[in-house]
Formats: structure tokens, sequence, C-alpha cells
């Protein structure tokens, strides 16, 4: 007999469920943090280059209102529905608690896949998805700030900006209705790569818990760890560069055309110089091809780190799963039941509404950027530098002894707008592992990370509700 299928928003909730059991908050704040506020179905026509007309479907979701504005990406994907949208807000939601971000969550989709469309195409699209957002008040920076997602990019971001301040007059902030735009349109420096920083930041701090490691045979830190990277877009790309950074051996990539590994470790940057050459990781040279892409999950790995879509692994495959740490940098790629299967076997589950919100994070200072009007480091970045050369002359003085000018440079040098980004979100995914940890602690390691980060969201969420007097 069939087993019946379980949406992506079901599996949110069922996690959101297992966590709630624990707690004493009453039922109908429970509810109140689990329903989707608002959802916006657009449908609206798109003249092709070629002079037919396409009728393009997409929507918006506006999780929860508890916090203003509400914050999510935009992604186009053919594959993407209503229900995933709503599932992705929930996440937002949870995920901006989590890492104390304060906006309520979101999630917006055009169901297109963008390689079927020219750019010409894509601009029309994207503009006149903006004008709906605009004209239902689902967009602006106190109500809605979208960012990128899948299939989107700063590209698309400039466009919605655009967009919005032809369509509103007089707003000082309009810089703020989206994030993830190109630096000279009010952007930040570290967007593109926060969400694998990020990533990497949050497996470094799991992969310090020595208790943790040892259960899994596993000493601590990432050096000398094999890694799995399923995905190689802007995450996936990241997260594999800066862990090898941090002394991981990526042994495999996995694309939706098929997988290449070597058990000696894959050098990341020369991969994407040949995916950018020849628009393909397949072929790349010194590598071993796996046609079916899916199988390269089941590769024996310390570090499996799915970065493309969601449900990649489910009941069907997690048996075969190896890895002893799954680390989420997709938004739900590990079904419900599959996780729990695979933390009874013992492996560590990093997941997702933690680990990959350093996007959201850096999203939230380019905000910030965005309302102040200043770049970060601007009004101190030269006074730190005076003050540390001051510091190391001292220290001349004091030793007689002469400092080389070029380590001088090094050490004296203020923080660039991008050292206090990486600085901000490294104190962030730490700070938040170590709150996360801390719950499981307390529940005596009874329950999994997922678990514990969901108890992390639902006390602030209820926080936030009490302090507006919804909830006494």
């Amino acid at each position: 007999m069939a087993t019946q299928k379980i949406s992506f928003t079901e599996q949110v909730d069922a996690n959101l469920n297992r966590a709630a059991a624990l707690t004493d908050y009453p039922p109908g704040l429970i509810e109140q943090i689990r329903i989707c506020n608002s959802v916006y179905s657009i449908q609206f026509p798109l003249k092709r280059d070629d002079g037919t007309i396409e009728v393009i479907k997409a929507w918006r979701a506006e999780h929860s209102h508890h916090r203003m504005p509400v914050k999510g990406g935009i992604r186009y994907n053919e594959h993407a529905d209503q229900d995933e949208v709503v599932a992705l807000a929930s996440l937002m939601t949870y995920k901006c608690a989590i890492v104390d971000v304060p906006f309520g969550g979101a999630k917006g989709a055009v169901k297109i896949n963008p390689r079927n469309y020219s750019e010409a195409e894509l601009e029309r699209i994207t503009r006149r998805y903006t004008y709906e957002l605009i004209a239902k008040k689902f967009i602006g920076p106190g109500i809605d700030v979208p960012a990128p997602d899948y299939g989107t990019g700063a590209r698309e971001m400039a466009w919605i900006v655009d967009t919005y301040n032809s369509m509103t007059t007089s707003e000082l902030d309009a810089l703020g209705c989206v994030t993830g735009k190109p630096i000279a349109q009010g952007g930040i420096r570290g967007r593109v790569e926060a969400t694998g920083r990020g990533v990497c930041f949050g497996v470094r701090e799991a992969c310090n818990f020595e208790e943790d490691m040892k259960a899994r045979g596993l000493t601590t830190g990432i050096a000398g760890k094999t890694v799995v990277v399923q995905g190689f877009g802007n995450v996936g790309y990241h997260s594999a560069k800066f862990l090898q950074e941090e002394g991981g051996v990526v042994i495999a990539i996995a694309e939706y055309d098929g997988a290449i590994y070597n058990p000696k470790g894959l050098d990341i940057d020369a991969v994407d110089r040949h995916r950018k050459e020849h628009k393909t990781i397949v072929s790349f040279p010194g590598a071993t091809l796996i046609p079916n892409t899916l199988d390269a999950l089941e590769l024996a790995c310390d570090i499996l780190v799915p970065a493309a879509l969601e449900t990649q692994i489910t009941m069907e495959n997690a048996g075969r799963i190896k890895a002893k740490i799954i680390a989420e940098a997709a938004n739900g790629p590990v079904t419900a039941d599959a996780a729990e299967a695979l933390t009874q076997r013992g492996v560590l589950i990093i997941p997702d509404m933690y680990l990959n919100a350093g996007g959201v994070t850096v999203s939230y200072f380019e905000w910030l950027k965005n309302l102040s009007h200043v770049r970060f480091g601007r009004m101190e970045k030269r006074f730190e530098e005076r003050s540390n050369l001051k510091i190391l002359r001292t220290l001349e003085k004091m030793t007689g002894q002469s400092i080389d000018a070029k380590l001088i440079r090094e050490i004296a040098q203020g923080p660039d707008e991008v050292d206090l980004v990486n600085s901000g979100l490294e104190d962030t995914m730490v700070e938040a592992y170590r709150q996360i940890r801390v719950i499981q602690e307390k529940h005596g390691m009874k329950i999994d990370l997922r678990c514990a980060a969901f108890l992390s969201a639902l006390e602030k969420i209820a926080y936030a509700y009490e302090l507006r007097g919804i909830f006494p």
C-alpha cells in the first residue's frame, strides 16, 4: 500500500508540533505562530520576445507579522507552488527568530525556469511581479523586504528596487525595500557569499563540541573531514569553498546534470572555473563522473551538505546515507521522517533554519545600512587605524625593535565593511548555535538540534507576542 505524500508545509508543521509539545504555551498561541497570515497569488501576462503571450503564475506569502517588516527571498523555479512558498515563509519566521534578526518570515516565487527566458523577458517578469507586490502593499522597507533566492540574484534585485523607486514618491528609505542588491544600488559587501560563509561558521561551531564529535567517531574541527556537497550554485559553491579553506576535503560535488567524485579532494576554485567555461561540472578532468546525481548523497563521507532544493533525503534513500553529519544548507532537504530515522542512527543533522541563516543575517545588515544611509566602517575605520598605529609605535619605542612596515600595515588597518559584516555574521552563527546547544542540554540531550532550534524560535516569538499584549 502506497504511503500518502506529506506536503512541505506539513513537514515544517510536524517539526514545530514536536517542539511545541515540550512547552506549556496555550494551543491558541501555537496555532497563531503556525499559521500563514497572508498569501498573495498572482497571475499576469508576459509578452515573449517572439510576440506570443504567456501567463505567468507567482506568489508572495507573509507568514508572521509578530515583527515587522517581514523578510524572505524570491525564487524563480518551474516547480514552485503555493505550498512550497508558505512552507519556506514559515521557515523564514523561525530562522529569523533563531538568529535574533528582528523580522517576520516571508517568501516569494515565480513559476518559471529562468533558463528558458531571455534577459529582456526576465526583466519584464521581475518588474511586473514587483508592480503587483507594490499594488497590494506586499513590499516596502517597513512592510516586506524580499531578497535573492534560487534562480535569482543581484540583477533581479536591481530591477525590483528600480521599479519600486519609480512607483513610490518621497520615500527616504526606498533602497531598503529589497536586499541582495548590487553594491552601487545600496547593496552590502559580503552578501553574495553570506549564506555559504554562514554554513561554514555553523558547521565549524558544531564540530567544536568534543562530545558530539566523539559520539560519531570524529575529532573536533573541520580539518581533514571529508565533505560531499549537493548543489554548486551560490550557496553550494561558497559552502564548499569556505569548508575547504577550513581544511575540509571536498570529495564530491553534485549538480542537476550529474556529480563528480575524487576521494583525494576536488579543487573548488578549479571546478568553478571549469563550470563557468563549459557551463557544467560533469566534464571536470581528474574526477569520476556519477551520472545519477542523487547517488552522490550516498557516498561515504564525514559531512554531507545538501545545498540544492528541498526533500532530497527521504525515507526512500535515508537508509543508504553514510554521512556522519548532515549540514542542511538548503531549505528542507531532509524530510521529517527521514531526519528522525537518521538521528536514531546517530547522524548529527544541523538544521536548515539555523544553518542557512547567513543570508538573512547579512540582509539584515544591508537593510540597516539602507536605513542609516551610511556604509559600515565609514565612521571608525581611520580612527582605529591611527589608534592601532600609535600602539605599534609605542611598542617599538619600549622594545627598541623595529616592526616590519608590511606587518604594521596589516595590523594597523581598520576594518572595512566586509570585515565588519563577516565579524557580525560569525558572532551571530556562533551565538545562535550555542543557544540551541544549551536548550539541548536542558532536555538532557534527548532532543535533536532541529527540535532545540524550534524551541529557541518558539520562545522568542512567544515573547514578541507577550510584549504586544497578545499573550499574557
